[in-house]
């Protein structure tokens, strides 16, 4: 079962949701937008971007065409109406999850830093996340961890 897989709140209201948290504990930029099957909502917090890159669901997916249990065809209409219900669960979950941070670090048991590390964007414009992924999986997969400085080694 997918959180808020029945919630009646639309995309647009959890987008202006999700700003309004972040204004309200201190970000002072915030953006949205998305292309094809990807949303992103970015900010500006303690002197650090954020970028949260949300994966929605394919329109041509066969969940949306196909009724579940009986595999009966939708109709057009219907396949967006189910689409659209699975885009409004996904944006209400990823509204939870930045309050969640946000409440941690309000409370003192967590920071900025530490609550959106992977998501934190570098001067290359790429997440943390993505510059440390390879990193760890490579760490993973020799047991060695990187040199420190790897210039300075024999």
């Amino acid at each position: 079962m997918a959180y808020a897989e029945k919630t009646s709140i639309s995309v647009a209201k959890t987008k202006a949701d999700i700003e309004e948290l972040i204004q309200r504990y201190g970000a002072d930029q915030f953006v949205s937008g998305y292309k094809e099957n990807l949303a992103v909502i970015g900010f500006s917090i303690n002197g650090r971007q954020i970028r949260f890159m949300l994966p929605l669901p394919d329109k041509q997916s066969k969940e949306y065409w196909y009724t579940p249990g009986r595999g009966q065809r939708r109709t057009g209409e219907a396949a967006h109406t189910a689409w659209e219900q699975a885009c409004r669960s996904r944006w209400r979950a990823l509204y939870l999850i930045v309050k969640a941070k946000m409440e941690a670090v309000e409370a003192g048991i967590s920071t900025i830093e530490r609550e959106f590390l992977y998501d934190i964007v570098l001067p290359d414009g790429h997440t943390a996340g993505e510059w440390m992924a390879p990193q760890i999986d490579a760490a993973y997969q020799t047991g060695q961890m990187p040199p420190m400085l790897p210039l300075l080694e024999n």
